[in-house]
């Protein structure tokens, strides 16, 4: 879809409903960043991430309390980031005379499918709690750290990054092409479709805390600021390769001189 129509499917809101609906998702995220703030200083002396083992104290958390967290740092992180694609499913629905309840359903959907994911980072997190303090010395952690990194940052020249941010970027696109008959149950199966695709634009990223920490917020903060520009800007993809690359020359770093790897967490 061009960008005209874009803006013009857009202007079917008023700018009332824009206001509304942009401060209502950043109220949510900073209600959300605050519990992540108090989350994270709660957990600072914590093993949260590769670069941590051998400093900081194992930790001991059920799957319960890291689910939960987890959840609430998605909504911190991603709320702001899904503003466009929110408006757009709102503009839709409202032409074909519906409320508003099939775009809260939509964005739950949405939701679930982040929340979902953070059960690999569990299992991830459960496996370091367990690592010995020794491990700090040996030469395969900062490899393996430094190895994930330079994954991380290969997969954003890949065509799946391409493709997944592609349909971030169009709003009005996915939604008419996943939203069929404008129905609750239709709503939240694109709500569902687009986390899976959120998803495929960000997950490489989001690995990276699991080096430097998952409740790092010096870095949780970097990428939540480069989700948010990637998506909503027309050159986020060279954004999206730019941070790639320095995340290739940070992991090839890491490997290179081991002693980086606890000064990046």
């Amino acid at each position: 879809m061009s960008p005209e129509r874009e803006r013009s499917g857009f202007a079917a809101l008023s700018w009332r409903i824009h206001l509304a609906v942009v401060g209502a998702l950043v109220a949510l995220s900073a209600i959300a960043w605050v519990r992540t703030v108090n989350d994270a200083r709660s957990m600072s002396g914590m093993v949260m991430g590769l670069g941590q083992v051998g400093s900081l104290a194992a930790g001991s958390m059920g799957a319960g309390i890291f689910l939960a967290m987890w959840a609430v740092m998605m909504a911190a992180m991603m709320l702001p980031t899904v503003a466009p694609m929110v408006l757009a499913h709102l503009a839709i629905a409202r032409r074909r005379g519906g409320g508003y309840f099939p775009t809260i359903v939509f964005v739950v959907g949405y939701l679930a499918v982040w929340f979902a994911s953070g059960v690999p980072p569990y299992f991830a997190y459960v496996w370091l709690s367990r690592l010995a303090a020794e491990a700090a010395q040996s030469r395969w952690l900062p490899v393996l750290a430094g190895s994930i990194l330079v994954f991380a940052g290969t997969y954003q020249f890949t065509g799946w990054k391409q493709l997944c941010l592609d349909k971030c970027q169009s709003p009005f696109a996915f939604i008419l092409t996943h939203d069929f008959d404008g129905g609750v149950r239709s709503a939240l199966r694109a709500g569902v479709w687009h986390g899976v695709f959120c998803l495929g634009c960000c997950w490489a990223l989001m690995i990276v805390l699991l080096v430097v920490g998952v409740m790092n917020l010096a870095w949780m903060i970097g990428l939540f600021l480069v989700f948010l520009v990637e998506k909503s800007w027309r050159h986020g993809l060279l954004l999206a390769r730019v941070a790639g690359a320095a995340l290739v020359v940070l992991g090839v770093m890491v490997i290179v001189d081991p002693t980086l790897l606890p000064r990046i967490s």
